[in-house]
């Protein structure tokens, strides 16, 4: 649920940014509704992505330091104040309401940067070698539920204040347009996803320590089978003996994230882990963010004149629901189905060559799509991309570094390749923006761009790029823990000295 409301809270400013740009900055007389200033756009779009990135490293790391759990039920507890907050921005100006929404955003992103290193780390040191995969790429499954949600929530408000507030197209009469309950909308579908979040605060609570933390980190042996027999409801004791050795041989193996042992035997683990995660996210989040662009520019969403405020948020809400239902929750469900049998190095190389196939389908003859008649051409291979990024490096980039470093680093390489990821989803958001403006007849206030196709192309090269450093990525199916981490290997040395 923790993934839900991350997933929520990240992609629903893509649902109401058009609606905030016709509230604070229509001019009168214009013949076309205001749009959110490129500067203002980027802020409120990028910047709880910015403070994902800061919250990965730094809960990342205290997970490793403090303990999984007590850092999760901070990171919830900052997800619900800040969700709310930014509902409830406010401000004399617009640039007072957009400031402290970006405010609110920042600290939400922070707290949500938390739930990645945090979430991953919990669900593979509580899950057998067998199904590991499977349900860690369950929790990242969420992710796709979260996105439908968003839509679904902004359906349902938007829908009800149509109903309830009936108003005019804004080529029909641009003041009519906007009703002033409108500003209600934005807030509502923005503060409703902490009510999910707030339900899961109680089980967090409730959950033990890991075992692995509480034996390999805290080395409390007797207290993680304490713990492990609440969870299995069986009977476990502490082996004394393997204790007494692993006590004894604490030190040979306390080597940090700056050690030349790291370097040597997971260096280039993290390397592969950061560069595949980083590459994804340029493509992933500028598609997600941006849908509502690309779908308008090949005719899906009709031109915002000839629609009123809350009818655009509607229709925008609905082709990003059809999106989620047909491209990217799939590809989640198939990858949980199939991670355990085919592997994560496979589903990793064939989904980011399958994803820059689909792109240069779309980039090549970008033209045809957008002409009329080739619309729903155009959506399908769309959400073949969301497809196989899903049922590939999407859902192995989150599932591999819980899986591939030892214990007691698990958490901040993890947050380290998860913010790695982030910063490519901040050049996706910001590079995106400015790059897919049309050469000739950019959008007010933005300068020419290389235009959607060529921004495509780009795409395209990252994701090929992507499947050349998955080469590097190991293969973790049906091995532990320790097996893959050599962690097992380290305590055997040590018992040996």
């Amino acid at each position: 649920m923790g993934f839900f409301t991350d997933a929520y809270d990240l992609f629903c400013i893509s649902l109401v940014s058009k609606l905030l740009g016709r509230i604070y900055y229509t001019e009168p007389n214009s013949p076309n509704p205001g749009s959110l200033p490129p500067n203002v756009s980027a802020a409120v779009n990028g910047v709880a992505l910015c403070g994902t990135l800061a919250g990965q490293l730094f809960f990342g790391w205290l997970g490793d330091k403090l303990g999984r759990k007590s850092v999760y039920g901070f990171t919830l507890i900052l997800m619900v104040l800040c969700s709310v907050a930014s509902g409830l921005s406010f401000g004399h100006t617009p640039k007072g309401v957009i400031a402290t929404l970006c405010f609110f955003r920042f600290w939400l992103g922070f707290g949500i940067g938390g739930d990645y290193p945090l979430s991953a780390t919990i669900m593979s040191e509580y899950a057998n070698k067998k199904t590991r995969g499977a349900f860690i790429a369950a929790v990242f499954t969420m992710q796709g539920f979260g996105i439908l949600f968003g839509a679904i929530v902004a359906l349902v408000v938007s829908a009800g204040f149509r109903n309830s507030f009936p108003a005019p197209a804004y080529e029909v009469d641009a003041a009519a347009s906007l009703v002033p309950e409108a500003d209600y909308v934005w807030r509502i579908i923005l503060m409703f996803g902490t009510i999910p979040a707030a339900l899961t605060y109680y089980w967090r609570m409730k959950m033990p320590e890991t075992a692995r933390y509480t034996a390999l980190i805290a080395r409390n042996a007797k207290q993680a089978a304490a713990d492990m027999s609440k969870v299995l409801n069986a009977e476990i004791v502490e082996d004394a003996a393997a204790a007494a050795d692993r006590d004894a041989g604490g030190g040979s193996n306390e080597w940090g994230l700056f050690s030349s042992q790291f370097v040597r035997r997971h260096g280039l683990h993290l390397v592969a882990t950061t560069t595949t995660w980083f590459l994804l996210d340029i493509a992933f989040y500028s598609q997600n963010l941006f849908q509502k662009d690309i779908f308008s520019k090949v005719g899906w969403i009709p031109a915002a004149k000839t629609m009123n405020a809350v009818e655009e948020v509607f229709r925008i809400a609905r082709a990003q629901a059809l999106i989620a239902l047909c491209g990217t929750i799939p590809g989640y469900w198939f990858t949980v189905a199939l991670i355990d049998v085919v592997g994560r190095f496979a589903i990793q190389l064939v989904g980011f060559f399958m994803m820059t196939v689909f792109m240069l389908g779309l980039a090549v003859p970008y033209h045809h799509w957008t002409t009329a008649g080739h619309h729903t051409g155009f959506v399908v291979m769309y959400g073949f991309t969301f497809f196989f990024a899903n049922f590939g490096p999407n859902s192995t980039t989150f599932i591999v570094p819980a899986e591939i470093f030892p214990a007691r680093l698990r958490s901040t390489c993890h947050g380290i390749s998860a913010a790695a990821g982030k910063a490519g989803a901040i050049v996706g958001a910001f590079g995106f923006l400015y790059a897919a403006q049309d050469q000739e007849k950019p959008e007010p206030g933005y300068k020419p761009g290389i235009g959607i196709r060529n921004a495509l192309f780009v795409l395209a090269g990252t994701n090929f790029l992507g499947m050349v450093m998955t080469l590097l990525v190991p293969e973790s199916k049906g091995m532990s823990l320790e097996e893959i981490s050599k962690e097992a290997v380290d305590d055997e040395a040590a018992a040996a000295a």
